[in-house]
């Protein structure tokens, strides 16, 4: 049966069509069939090599205390944050378990929606601790110094939450204050994040039904408690429930990209290596959704935690197709640029041979759809070479292939620790 253009977009929304459309470029791959990639199996070997070095060196054969990929690392660089800040709460004696989840869930989702890549020059320095942090670990402290100081909050006499009121007073400038951004601490999409602050404001309004009243993020455990199963190990959610939220509720605060039957489809493109394969309209579409995923990664483990609800479904998450795990597989050769597939003028710095490209860029849409059929692979291969079949693709992502990715950058590029490819992020993709 043939798919609406409707039912396509709702299709393209969902959790599994993402494997299962990269998976379409990757059997591309496999056949030589792509216009910008060329597709090494036999060096994934190697890739799974260098990760399982680095899991021996950070855990040992202690597999099961490995992390989940998730923003409470960041948080948490350099020293604990987000522990004491728990500790605080619970010794004030005046709020619940529930609440105390509530506001990480407000803190982890503003934290990630500000996580975009940062480029290469800016650092934020700790007054309290002394230490400077960079990329991803730098925007994770400011964020939970701005959370503490009541900057997403519209209650005076509440800091710790994040709400529609307090979203709405947020600026560029306050942005750029907060995050220390100065001409020479310039800092990649910060009109980007500013603005995407302003429409989860106006997001968390209209959707009632998952943020409550108030426009609250943290809200969404109540509606998740009211789409869940209590049985005799405890109440269980299904990750789709996580999802529809994420993509129901969020959906207006992203960019206007592509839309199919009226539908606006968000971090999905076009990759033109499938269009001559489309038999209906959709068909050539590749669906990513980079930070629905990592902001489901990252409210899973708080709720895990705090809760001790169990969430199903996980397997249908997929890794993240961002450039620190697909940078990973281009400087190890998994995947490789065709000769001369790329214009000169995509290479803004002859001397370095690195392209810079627009997140549409077809090539960027192979880069990234390769990389999630990769991870699976490369985390199937750790897992045989551990003997550790119970490892998930969340521990993966946080002590392998993320790691490995930046670690792998520095080593080849140790003037920036930047990635293979740079893209230009107005900060609401990656």
């Amino acid at each position: 049966m043939q798919l609406t253009p409707q039912q396509t977009a709702a299709y393209l929304r969902t959790l599994p069509s993402i494997r299962e459309r990269c998976g379409r470029v990757y059997e591309l791959a496999k056949q030589g069939k792509l216009e910008f990639f060329e597709y090494h199996p036999e060096k994934e070997v190697d890739v799974a090599s260098f990760c399982v070095d680095i899991i021996h060196r950070d855990y040992g054969t202690y597999y099961a205390r490995i992390p989940p990929h998730g923003r409470w690392r960041h948080l948490d660089a350099g020293r604990p944050r987000v522990e004491p800040l728990i500790a605080k709460w619970k010794e004030s004696g005046s709020i619940d378990d529930k609440e105390i989840c509530k506001r990480l869930l407000d803190l982890f989702l503003v934290s990630v929606l500000l996580d975009a890549g940062a480029g290469n020059a800016w650092q934020y320095r700790e007054e309290g601790s002394g230490q400077t942090f960079s990329r991803s670990e730098g925007l994770g402290v400011a964020s939970i110094h701005m959370f503490e100081q009541g900057l997403f909050s519209g209650t005076t006499d509440q800091p710790y939450r994040v709400d529609a009121l307090g979203l709405s007073n947020i600026t560029v400038e306050k942005t750029a204050i907060a995050m220390q951004v100065t001409k020479t601490n310039p800092m990649v999409g910060i009109e980007g994040r500013s603005s995407l602050l302003a429409n989860l404001s106006q997001a968390l309004r209209k959707n009632i039904e998952f943020f409550g009243e108030d426009g609250r993020p943290g809200n969404l455990l109540d509606f998740l408690e009211s789409n869940s199963r209590v049985s005799g190990s405890g109440r269980h959610v299904h990750v789709s429930s996580l999802w529809y939220v994420l993509m129901e509720g969020l959906s207006s605060i992203w960019p206007a990209r592509l839309s199919l039957g009226g539908v606006s489809l968000g971090d999905v493109w076009q990759c033109s290596a499938l269009k001559h394969l489309a038999v209906t309209e959709g068909d050539d579409l590749v669906s990513f959704h980079k930070l629905s995923g990592w902001i489901t990664y990252s409210l899973i483990e708080p709720i895990e935690k705090v809760m001790n609800w169990k969430f199903e479904g996980v397997e249908d998450m997929t890794g993240l197709p961002e450039y620190r795990n697909g940078g990973l597989l281009i400087d190890f050769g998994v995947l490789a640029l065709k000769q001369n597939a790329l214009p000169a003028s995509s290479y803004p710095d002859p001397l370095t041979s690195i392209p810079r490209l627009v997140p549409s860029h077809p090539a960027i849409v192979e880069w990234r759809a390769l990389t999630v059929i990769g991870l699976d692979r490369i985390a199937d291969a750790i897992r045989t070479r551990l003997s550790a079949p119970q490892l998930s693709l969340a521990q993966v992502l946080e002590s392998a292939t993320w790691k490995g990715g930046r670690e792998i950058a520095r080593h080849r590029r140790p003037e920036t620790g930047g990635p293979p490819i740079e893209i230009e992020s107005d900060g609401t993709v990656f």
